[in-house]
């Protein structure tokens, strides 16, 4: 086999394992069962979850969650499953009652989020392949709670698995100011909220491999600030050699470093993309690389914040994930890591989109998988004239965002998908325009999709950015898949305004025009040309390249 064919081979092998994986994930998310959960109402005793596979030895730490809205007594009440019953004490309880066999061993955010914690004798032994949970009053049912295949450590809610110590943030909404607006590489990110900090500054990423940010970071670290780096443990690809030397930096200069991961991590990937210091905050849709946040390759967005809401609500983000039981510290992890040995992107690019220093009327944290879903899904489907998405890639038109922009589209709505043409992206996204501008001409929609033209302004696209109604943007690190939305740590803020609507939707204009005579339509011969270069060059430099870029992106 010749060497472009065998490079071809293994694209479209790694292309296929991402789309099994993606998918794979949606399915799990579902969480689908054959028997329906509660079979009564709220407003009577009713299973709110259960909890069938710790972590502990002998799956210590087993539970059921049962709601009693009126105070109850609980003579002649049994829970059990499929095998075995269990009389439950004559106490009176009301309100959540977590039912268990060794209180001792509960995790602690079970103690939080309860009324009242109850030991029950010869508990049953709940199957961690799946099984059905019985509440019965004196011989007769009153509610079930069905179950399959139970991750580790997370609990069975009825519709979903939420994973030990998840979040549960509501969306934090401040109110009028200033944001510093850009986009990269047009921008390297700014670092002068690092530069002026004085009491704390806060990095949460995916990966960090950037020596400028390190610098940074390790200045302010010299004043007495407090520094923070909060990193995902297996990115996919692998962790690095950039990136251990540079966490071995931070380590050795005073910066508390963790990777949140492990067996019993609450997330697929730590996935966010944002800092705070002091009282302002930067959220960005780029990872802190040199490709990214160092302008040196990706079309990408970002925006520096004031206000204390917003940048409240990204710290307590930040110390929620940053004391959780599955953030370690950097030397625990250290020994086990096998580096992957990429090099860093170099290149420069024109800067044709200033910086802006806008007014907004008010900004928005959203945080996934909190609340991220259905606060986007309403606000895109809600549009009244337009809907810019520029996106690195789009899983599909059956995911939530998707559909909410082609329901926008069915009432009216003008709406654009611009998504990125790299080598390893361009067969998958190609099909998922194709499938798009299908759909618009069918139903008659304002709908377009196409691939971006970087046209010598930028390499690849991998910004995760969206405008609405020239008024509400969009941007941070929600990728548009189920996966991204439901089990990743994602952060990504809303701006509404009318001048950081224009900018970032002049923004997606330029990048739609691309460097296409005008048209927009990619010119095949140099796109080939280009993809061929980019993927020689990846075998060339790093053995592991094709993998790591094409499966990285997508979770970058």
């Amino acid at each position: 086999m010749s060497g472009s064919r065998t490079l071809v081979a293994v694209v479209l092998l790694c292309l296929l394992a991402t789309a099994g994986a993606v998918a794979a994930g949606a399915d799990a998310a579902s969480g689908d069962v054959d028997a329906p959960p509660n079979e009564t109402g709220s407003d009577a005793p009713h299973l709110v979850a259960v909890l069938p596979n710790p972590v502990a030895a002998g799956d210590a730490g087993e539970y059921v969650v049962a709601s009693f809205p009126d105070a109850t007594t609980l003579e002649g009440w049994t829970v059990g499953d499929d095998d075995e019953t269990a009389g439950l004490p004559n106490v009176t309880v009301s309100g959540r009652v977590a039912f268990t066999g060794k209180p001792a061993a509960l995790p602690p955010d079970v103690n939080e989020s309860v009324a009242r914690v109850v030991a029950v004798g010869e508990f049953p032994r709940l199957a961690n392949g799946g099984e059905r949970v019985v509440l019965t009053r004196n011989g007769s049912r009153v509610a079930t709670l069905a179950y399959e295949d139970a991750p580790a450590a997370e609990r069975w809610t009825g519709d979903r698995w939420v994973p030990r110590g998840a979040t549960d943030f509501e969306p934090a909404r401040g109110g009028p100011g200033q944001v510093r607006a850009f986009v990269m590489p047009d921008t390297a990110v700014p670092l002068d909220a690092i530069a002026a900090a004085d009491d704390r500054v806060l990095l949460a990423g995916y990966t960090f491999t950037s020596d400028r940010v390190t610098d940074a970071l390790l200045a302010a670290a010299e004043r007495g600030v407090t520094v923070r780096v909060l990193v995902d443990d297996a990115p996919v690809g692998g962790l690095s050699a950039r990136e251990v030397a540079a966490l071995d930096r931070l380590r050795a200069g005073g910066v508390s470093v963790r990777l949140l991961g492990g067996e019993t991590a609450r997330y697929d990937f730590h996935h966010a993309k944002y800092l705070v210091a002091d009282e302002r905050a930067l959220v960005l849709t780029e990872n802190w690389k040199p490709s990214g946040t160092g302008g040196h390759a990706n079309r990408g967005w970002g925006v520096v914040l004031n206000g204390s809401e917003p940048v409240g609500a990204l710290n307590r983000t930040f110390n929620a994930d940053w004391t959780a039981h599955d953030a370690a510290p950097w030397l625990d992890r250290r020994e086990a890591v096998d580096p992957v040995r990429c090099e860093p992107a170099t290149s420069s690019y024109p800067s044709r989109i200033a910086a802006s220093t806008v007014p907004v009327d008010s900004t928005t944290v959203l945080v996934a998988p909190d609340n991220a879903e259905a606060s986007l899904v309403s606000l895109i489907a809600g549009a009244d004239s337009a809907v810019r998405i520029e996106q690195m890639s789009v899983d599909g038109v059956d995911t939530p965002l998707v559909q909410a922009a082609l329901a926008a589209a069915r009432n009216g709505t003008r709406v654009r998908f611009l998504l990125s043409s790299a080598w390893y992206a361009e067969a998958e996204n190609g099909r998922v325009v194709d499938r798009l501008n299908a759909i618009a001409e069918r139903e008659g929609l304002d709908v377009e999709a196409r691939l971006v033209d970087p046209a010598g302004r930028f390499e690849k696209l991998h910004a995760k950015g969206v405008v609405v109604d020239e008024r509400h943007v969009v941007l941070g690190s929600v990728n548009w898949n189920t996966n991204s939305l439901r089990e990743n740590r994602e952060v990504a803020v809303v701006l509404t305004g009318d001048e950081v609507g224009r900018y970032y939707a002049d923004a997606f204009d330029a990048d739609w025009r691309g460097g296409s005579d005008g048209d927009g339509v990619l010119r095949p011969r140099l796109l080939w040309v280009a993809a061929i270069a980019a993927a020689a060059l990846a075998v060339l430099v790093c053995w592991r390249r094709v993998q790591f870029e094409y499966e990285g992106e997508l979770q970058g």
